[in-house]
């Protein structure tokens, strides 16, 4: 597992254009059941893998919004150095199953858990990497898909039902700001903290096709939520052997000594060949 060895910087990653390649260096198979997965953050030497587990899949409805609830259980996996499941922490409270995109402050890995449907209600909590302890932070009355926090200006940063709105509140969950997400590019699902007020965020769209299919359409984001602004995007089009984009689900992007690192879960336990964490040196 290949975790941060130097400062992911801001302008390694705007470098990344169109002509931008990506090598595949090396994958981890995940040999237990992971379910979905959604979210990736590195944490003192782990690696904390969050998913849903769906028992019963939510009634569709053309307004997101008015989907039944389903039922399910959420979970965050704990993972070794060669992707051995160390932990299975149970997350969230009835109806309230579905974890987001997650991030390391320093201290804790944040974790947003939602109802599997459009403004549905969240639970915010966090996990203590080295006693696996969980703690509820707040609640909000919307579906928050990913969760972090900047520990610079001790600010909580989240997004909605795909990321369509942007939250800022402060650490005890007061709201801050909210703002209307002005790009239609994708729709984040995971997301990391690059700098003070900056994240990487990272997504997919679904594209219908003109033979019925979709076409899932990946991308990379620079938000500034403060100045309610998305500076910088890129599309990926990088496949999984299973045929999702990378950046369907949980994504963490690291740096080395040799550039950028991608790493990226985006197959489900049940997709062929079940989840495997890829790992992506751009050139």
């Amino acid at each position: 597992m290949r975790t941060p060895a130097t400062e992911l910087r801001f302008d390694a990653v705007s470098a990344l254009d169109r002509r931008s390649r990506f090598e595949l260096l090396g994958e981890i198979r995940l040999d237990f059941p992971t379910h979905h997965p959604q979210g990736m953050a590195f944490a003192k030497g782990l690696t904390f893998l969050s998913s849903v587990e769906i028992l019963e899949a939510p009634r569709p409805a053309a307004d997101p919004a008015l989907r039944t609830p389903g039922r399910g259980n959420g979970h965050v996996f704990v993972l070794g150095a060669g992707g051995e499941l160390m932990r299975d922490i149970p997350i969230g409270e009835g109806a309230v199953y579905h974890p987001g995109g997650i991030d390391f402050d320093g201290d804790h890995v944040w974790v947003s858990v939602a109802e599997y449907r459009a403004a549905g209600r969240s639970i915010i909590y966090t996990i203590d990497p080295d006693t696996f302890e969980v703690a509820e932070r707040f609640r909000v009355d919307d579906h928050i898909g990913w969760i972090l926090r900047d520990p610079g200006l001790d600010l909580v940063f989240g997004g909605s039902w795909g990321s369509r709105r942007l939250y800022t509140w402060d650490s005890e969950g007061r709201l801050v700001d909210q703002w209307e997400n002005p790009s239609h590019f994708v729709d984040y699902q995971d997301a990391q903290l690059l700098g003070p007020g900056l994240l990487l965020c990272s997504g997919i769209s679904l594209l219908p096709q003109a033979d019925g299919t979709a076409l899932e359409l990946g991308g990379l984001a620079l938000v500034e939520p403060l100045r309610q602004r998305i500076t910088w995007e890129l599309p990926i089009s990088v496949f999984s052997g299973a045929g999702h984009v990378i950046t369907r689900n949980p994504v963490a992007v690291t740096a080395d000594e040799s550039g950028l690192l991608i790493h990226a879960a985006p197959d489900d336990g049940d997709d062929e060949g079940g989840t495997r964490i890829l790992s992506y040196k751009s050139i």
